[in-house]
């Protein structure tokens, strides 16, 4: 487990920017954080780092977010709409999740059991008493 603390949106992406440099194919995150906390930022900055140039948005309304021009393919859920588990099966997940690109899933907890055994979590919370743009973020196997 890795524990990092960003005080900025800058260095909340440049964490994320790091971390898709270093990622490898078929590998699945989970991104788990309240409203507002700044996943879209991180992902951004993850996008980059896999060489991503387009502009990334949250898939809050489509599940899926599909990005193919960088090193690998960026499969980018947002699962906070999901009704139930065969919502995932009509997107396909299963092609993504154990494809060759790198997946993304915010909101995973609600999509528990049908994740692959081995994905890593990305927690991004915040503390207001340690600053507005404070975060920590815990990357963990």
């Amino acid at each position: 487990m890795i524990q990092i603390e960003t005080n900025s949106a800058k260095e909340t992406y440049e964490l994320g920017k790091k971390l898709g440099e270093e990622v490898r194919p078929g590998d699945v995150f989970s991104l788990i954080g309240d409203l507002g906390v700044g996943k879209t930022v991180f992902t951004q900055g993850f996008a980059r780092g896999l060489g991503i140039e387009e502009p990334i948005s949250s898939p809050t309304f489509t599940i899926i977010q599909i990005y193919e021009e960088g090193r690998l393919p960026l499969y980018h859920f947002d699962v906070y709409r999901i009704g139930d588990v065969e919502e995932m099966e009509e997107v396909g997940y299963e092609d993504y999740f154990y494809g060759g690109g790198v997946c993304l899933i915010e909101w995973a907890n609600l999509i528990e059991e049908i994740l692959p055994k081995d994905i890593k979590e990305i927690r991004i919370e915040k503390d207001l008493e340690k600053g507005f743009d404070y975060r920590k973020i815990t990357i963990s196997d």
